[in-house]
């Protein structure tokens, strides 16, 4: 018996990189899959139904159960669709696994309007695609104790901010936003809502210019394999005590990542006096927030 044995579950960008790991590893572990991809290229062009089928086939051969769907994920009705392929194949829905995105970067300055608006489009309106039909049929089951699941991705280019990055750095800092709402908003209904920020080398980051990468992980140390498993975790029964959480992963390490949090407060008996403001922040909030924040993509920026 896997750990996901009778399971159902969606996989978004389920057919290549971190997506087929996890389709894989689902599939292991006895999950039955509704996989979706829609074949594009990195930056969201042209359809290709191929990678959506033949990893639904390579499960099937291997004895395992998964249909497949090449449909844009950012069209709610491919969302729908797939919610209801899981219903009509399985006779339900325990997971829905969001990983679908493209790339399309620029720095701020040279970002086209176009290039904002694909990205937003794909990893924002795609989660919402699958979390709004799945969390409408979750709450009609009336279980509090359903062990529903909604695992979505994230990115460190959001939480530290990657500077060649910004509308995906804004898609993906909006999915933990997303993330944090809808684990509030379904919790009553049986339904747990985590966010992966992975590393792994994919079609994807291996667009991102030398140096700025995470590269070429020949030791297997940075394969998407390595995803997988917290995201298997995740979406069994186990991790009904973990939500609204986002988790790192990569090569052979998994963090906790803290919510936002307020670490220093200043205050006044009344309106503000401005002197008074710059004063008190200067004092309080200075040495903590003195310069930019932590990141890793400015330290490899750095000579």
């Amino acid at each position: 018996m896997g750990s996901l044995e009778g399971r159902v579950a969606i996989v978004t960008g389920g057919g290549r990189g971190i997506g087929a790991s996890i389709s894989r590893l689902f599939a292991a572990e006895g999950a039955k899959l509704v996989i979706n991809d829609l074949g594009s290229t990195t930056d969201g062009q042209g359809v290709d139904q191929g990678p959506a089928r033949d990893i639904a086939a390579e499960i099937v051969a291997g004895g395992g159960e998964a249909v497949s769907d090449g449909g844009d994920i950012a069209d709610v009705a491919t969302g729908q669709r797939l919610v209801d392929l899981a219903l009509e194949h399985y006779g339900k829905l325990d997971i829905v696994v969001n990983v679908a995105g493209i790339l399309r970067d620029k720095m701020i300055f040279n970002l086209p309007e176009e290039d904002w608006d694909a990205v937003i489009r794909v990893h924002l309106r795609g989660h919402f695609s699958t979390i709004k039909p799945a969390a409408a049929y979750w709450r009609a089951q009336r279980n509090p104790e359903g062990q529903y699941r909604i695992i979505n991705f994230t990115s460190d280019s959001a939480l530290q901010g990657s500077p060649g990055q910004p509308n995906y750095a804004a898609a993906k800092m909006g999915i933990i936003g997303l993330t944090a709402s809808t684990a509030n908003a379904l919790a009553r209904y049986g339904v747990t809502v985590n966010a992966i920020a992975p590393g792994a080398v994919t079609r994807l980051t291996q667009t991102v210019p030398d140096g700025q990468g995470l590269g070429a992980g020949d030791d297997g140390s940075v394969s998407p394999d390595n995803i997988a498993p917290i995201v298997a975790y995740l979406a069994g029964t186990s991790s009904d005590w973990l939500s609204g959480r986002t988790i790192g992963a990569m090569g052979y390490n998994v963090k906790l990542w803290n919510n936002p949090e307020v670490v220093s407060t200043v205050t006044s008996d009344g309106p503000w006096n401005l002197e008074d403001l710059a004063a008190k922040v200067e004092q309080d909030f200075r040495p903590l927030a003195d310069g930019l924040h932590p990141s890793a993509f400015m330290a490899k920026a750095r000579p």
